[in-house]
């Protein structure tokens, strides 16, 4: 299932095509709605001041409640822009951001208000997508959740079972241990009152899936796949999973996942492996975390350049911004998981 994003922070709407959604499937554009609620920005003071109902339209791909098996377009249109405030930085990129590269890229000719196509603004439409991929993973018993699994060195809980994750969707500040998202809140607040940011991590899983889907090779291996679509986030730097990065400080006989016959069915006694090894499944829940950088549109001076020159000068970026996009990323993380696993299933039909 393909999916194509469109539109720009400040134009008039953003949205997102979707090619291959099958025909006949009941769309729930309640829980469309649900999901692109969870991910709105305006609705804590850890988030952006902006405000968007971000209120989804559907424009083709269905009729009288069912899909047509045409493309799916669905729209969200901008209301909320303050474009005046991105007039200092036309010209001197932000550290840390895509300005400069898209300058280059566009010729100059790219739409600079808001991060233009750039913006994470651009994440509300992927949400759209990956809600509908979820609706169609419910029909094969597949689920996905995510938490916040640290920001600014904070760790939330370790991940137990769906169960958790089902409750945390539901949370204001979707974390597993309460007492420590008020820490993180608390970090997110201080970074923003001394015009700075922060950044963290986002743990996933995704359960019910059979053990065999994926290849070794370059196009269909599972971790290639998820990465390509979790580095296509605006903020991501790095993705792991299972024991990731940690697993290097392990012995083989530490990091390895025994088997065991449970029900006639093979499962592992641990799961470092993140639900994935040779580039396939292995039938226990993949488990993966993004890490993202933090928001690097801040208040304080920082060093750039006026272009086209260039000429070393210095930057104060104003208006609205996230001080850490970690919170309103989690349901981006689920979207982006959702269509990966949806595309794997695909394959393996094939």
């Amino acid at each position: 299932m393909r999916h194509m994003i469109f539109g720009e922070s400040h134009g008039p709407a953003i949205g997102v095509v979707l090619e291959g959604v099958p025909a006949g499937l009941e769309l729930d554009l309640e829980a469309v709605q649900r999901e692109l609620d969870r991910r709105k920005p305006g609705q804590d003071p850890t988030a952006t001041a902006r405000r968007e109902s971000d209120t989804v339209q559907v424009l083709s791909g269905v009729f009288e409640g069912k899909t047509t098996g045409a493309p799916l377009a669905m729209l969200i249109p901008n209301a909320d822009q303050h474009s005046q405030d991105y007039e200092a930085i036309r010209y001197t990129p932000r550290p840390g951001h895509g300005d400069y590269a898209g300058f280059v890229k566009s010729q100059g000719c790219q739409d600079y208000r808001g991060g233009g196509h750039f913006s994470g603004r651009l994440t509300a439409p992927l949400v759209a997508a990956g809600a509908v991929a979820r609706q169609l993973l419910a029909l094969r018993g597949v689920r996905v959740g995510a938490h916040i699994s640290s920001i600014y060195g904070i760790t939330d809980a370790s991940l137990e079972d769906a169960g958790a994750l089902e409750a945390v969707a539901a949370k204001p500040f979707p974390v597993l241990d309460d007492a420590k998202g008020e820490e993180m809140r608390q970090a997110i607040l201080e970074a923003k009152n001394e015009q700075d940011s922060v950044g963290g991590a986002i743990e996933c899983a995704v359960f019910g899936l059979p053990a065999g889907l994926g290849a070794p090779d370059f196009g269909r291996n599972v971790e290639g796949i998820f990465a390509q679509h979790l580095f296509a986030v605006p903020a991501v730097k790095g993705v792991e999973f299972g024991a990731g990065f940690a697993a290097a400080a392990l012995r083989g006989s530490e990091n390895n996942d025994g088997y065991t016959a449970s029900g006639g069915e093979v499962r592992t006694l641990s799961n470092h492996s993140g639900g994935i090894c040779g580039g396939l499944t292995t039938g226990m829940p993949v488990v993966f975390r993004a890490a993202f950088k933090p928001t690097p549109s801040i208040a304080r001076p920082q060093r750039t350049v006026a272009l086209p020159g260039p000429e070393e000068t210095t930057l104060t970026v104003g208006g609205r911004h996230d001080p850490c996009v970690v919170p309103r990323a989690v349901p981006v993380v689920e979207a982006a998981a959702a269509l990966t696993m949806y595309d794997l299933l695909l394959c393996a039909a094939l």
